[in-house]
């Protein structure tokens, strides 16, 4: 049972990441930056990177190894990763109706495949053993490092949008698009990437009780094909199970819109774990799941009107407390005040931003893009922001990467995130919105001009 004394410094450690995470989000969102970073520099400045080098007595009494702290702590934090993958699954589901579909694929499929090569010949030229984790392998760092140069941000990206007016463009489309394609098939090779890496032993979960060791070959392709074959039926039978329960009043019960969602998510989180996945692709899946389009038997307007209502209820409370608490902690675990490799860090940035840059020009180009688009695209693409920090904070969870591949990871989300929103907000919303509408209409404006001659 949690004592007193527990009790009071959990609440001040946790009274003090909310204080620093919104004090830091307002401050940058004023100046129209994503709240994330400021989020996570005000854990930063509670951590041992600055509160730790002038009063470190405060930060040990605060962050203790002591288990009980540490565990509600650490709880809160799953929580607050269950809810941010919960809702970018939700957006993610209603970004894919968008349009613009030729740009998209083309864009996804080559800002997937480059950098993943890129990856595999930077390890196979590299030597870099020494950013590995207790449990990495080489082909489970090399997924990671793939997908720290292909991953792109739809929390950060869409609040940049939003902040800046962009939303409704073409451009915000095609943009979005793009992330969802990209993060959904990265989420999997990060679960993929995070069973690599389990040491040896039994299996725990449905593996275990088939008989499976963890890391061998019949395990890894359990693993895979389960998540991939989970997700295809979630394609396939979402729709159709959201109708049928709009269609049964029964089904549904005196609980709230608002509490069948947190029980849909807790449920799935819980039947990954069971089946050995990861408990935050289960949150994600379940938040595709439950933004799934359904016809209920009470009119359009009025089931679109619940379930975005329950959905902004969610997202609130969530943004209000978990998610801050999330992205602060994560600024408390990283210690810049010990130093890492700057340069080889410098090297990586610059790398991985001309990659995930050039993959994207590449992408809009084949996809008939004039040049000034393309370019707007790769800068945007590059916010690697919510993703890359859930990639940094599970990497160094599962023993993949260490301590300074973790800041590595860290700081290439914040800086790109901060460089995408300080580079569009340069570019007026008229050059975004009509580079998308006359790459739509070519054809249109050409026959115009014949009929006019």
């Amino acid at each position: 049972m949690i004592t007193s004394a527990d009790l009071t410094r959990v609440a001040i450690a946790l009274l003090a990441l909310l204080l620093v995470a919104h004090a830091g989000g307002a401050l940058f969102q004023r100046f129209r930056q994503p709240r994330v970073i400021g989020e996570i520099l005000g854990g930063l400045v509670l951590g041992p990177t600055v509160l730790g080098q002038v009063w470190p007595g405060a930060v040990a009494w605060m962050f203790t190894d002591d288990l009980t702290t540490r565990a509600v702590i650490g709880f809160v934090q799953q929580l607050g990763l269950f809810l941010l993958m919960f809702i970018a699954g939700v957006d993610a589901r209603r970004r894919m109706r968008g349009t613009e579909r030729r740009v998209i694929g083309a864009v996804s499929s080559v800002g997937l495949v480059v950098p993943f090569a890129f990856g595999l010949l930077a390890v196979a030229l590299v030597p870099m053993d020494s950013l590995w984790g207790e449990n990495a392998n080489q082909t489970s760092f090399v997924l990671v490092f793939a997908i720290a140069v292909a991953v792109t941000s739809i929390p950060v990206i869409s609040r940049i949008m939003h902040d800046l007016g962009l939303l409704r463009t073409g451009f915000a489309r095609v943009v979005l698009g793009v992330a969802v394609v990209e993060d959904v098939i990265l989420y999997v090779v990060l679960a993929v990437a995070v069973d690599l890496a389990t040491p040896s032993g039994p299996a725990t979960g449905l593996p275990g009780a088939l008989g499976l060791q963890a890391g061998s070959t019949a395990d890894i392709l359990y693993h895979t094909l389960t998540t991939l074959g989970l997700l295809v039926l979630l394609f396939a039978f979402a729709p159709r199970v959201n109708q049928w329960i709009g269609a049964h009043p029964g089904v549904k019960g005196p609980l709230s819109t608002t509490s069948r969602r947190l029980i849909v998510l807790l449920a799935f989180v819980v039947g990954f774990l069971v089946l050995d996945l990861e408990a935050f692709l289960g949150a994600f899946v379940a938040g595709i799941f439950v933004g799934t389009p359904r016809r209920g038997s009470a009119g359009p307007d009025e089931v679109e009107e619940r379930r975005s209502a329950a959905q902004d209820s969610i997202r609130r409370f969530a943004f209000a407390f978990f998610i801050p608490c999330y992205f602060a902690l994560v600024g408390v675990n990283l210690n810049l005040a010990h130093g890492f490799e700057v340069g080889w860090f410098l090297v990586f940035l610059t790398g991985a931003c001309l990659v995930k840059a050039a993959s994207t020009y590449v992408g809009g180009r084949l996809a008939g893009l004039p040049d000034r688009p393309t370019r707007h695209l790769s800068v945007a693409l590059n916010a690697r922001g919510g993703p890359g920090i859930v990639l940094a904070t599970v990497a160094l969870g599962a023993g993949i990467v260490n301590e300074e591949f973790y800041i590595w990871l860290v700081l290439l989300a914040i800086l790109t995130s901060v460089a995408a929103g300080i580079y569009l907000e340069r570019v007026s919303i008229d050059d975004l919105d009509l580079t998308i509408a006359e790459h739509d209409q070519p054809d249109l404006a050409t026959s115009a001009g014949r009929s006019a001659a």
